[in-house]
């Protein structure tokens, strides 16, 4: 029988592009009991710094109604806008957090996070991006100390073909890019589904696999000191 997660012990907000229908399901899977999801889209975001930061209003709006949905953090979920720089993402977070009163977070904190845990300092990258998209992303990592060894983009540009890789394609594409010298995988961008997927790759390539999805999901959940292990979706959420 199916339980409502109404939120008792943690309501997460998280802001996602308009276009985005992945993080939805993947929440209702990947959260433990007593813990609810609720979001709010954002508009179409720049493809730089400027253009991010010019949206700043728009983005208030979007934290300010997840606030008065009484939630307990704020999550900015964009990982191509997140990573578009180094230190991006953490500004978005740390002025949207100021601008509504709670802890707000980032996604690409939640990947810094995860490959910490497993201490991850090499990585191969499989992304739906386009290659500049995954030149910013490169970028990103090299800027925290994260050195990407091997990359590969599947050139969508925009949500609806990323959605629409099959999540055997995924798998292709990963097993295609193993690298003996990874830490660790990264699947990245929130609209792709492959949270069915994180075990099975992790078994066949023998490292962790991380997610866009399940990295900021875990993410919230540690910053508000929520430890459940939540079997059947890699071992970031099992065992960290």
């Amino acid at each position: 029988m199916y339980t409502p997660r109404y939120g008792h012990r943690l309501r997460i907000g998280l802001m996602i592009p308009c276009r985005n229908t992945v993080l939805e399901p993947d929440a209702a899977a990947l959260l433990p009991e007593g813990v609810s999801m609720h979001v709010t889209r954002m508009p179409t975001l720049g493809a730089t710094r400027a253009d991010l930061v010019n949206q700043f209003e728009r983005l208030e709006e979007s934290a300010q109604l997840l606030a008065a949905a009484g939630v307990g953090l704020v999550g900015f979920h964009c990982t191509a806008a997140a990573t578009i720089d180094p230190s991006i993402g953490t500004d978005v977070a740390t002025h949207l957090g100021k601008r509504c009163g709670l802890p707000a977070v980032a996604t690409s904190q939640a990947l810094l996070a995860a490959l910490a845990a497993f201490a991850a300092r090499r990585i191969v990258l499989v992304t739906p991006y386009v290659q500049s998209v995954n030149d910013h992303e490169v970028e990103f990592f090299a800027g925290h100390g994260v050195k990407v060894i091997r990359e590969i983009g599947l050139g969508e540009k925009d949500a609806r073909g990323m959605e629409s890789i099959e999540p055997e394609e995924w798998i292709r594409q990963a097993l295609g890019a193993r690298h003996a010298q990874a830490d660790a995988y990264v699947l990245s961008c929130a609209n792709i589904r492959v949270a069915a997927i994180i075990d099975e790759l992790e078994k066949r390539l023998e490292a962790p696999v991380i997610t866009s999805n399940q990295a900021m999901l875990w993410h919230c959940l540690r910053s508000a000191r929520i430890d459940d292990a939540v079997p059947g979706y890699g071992a970031l959420l099992e065992k960290h």
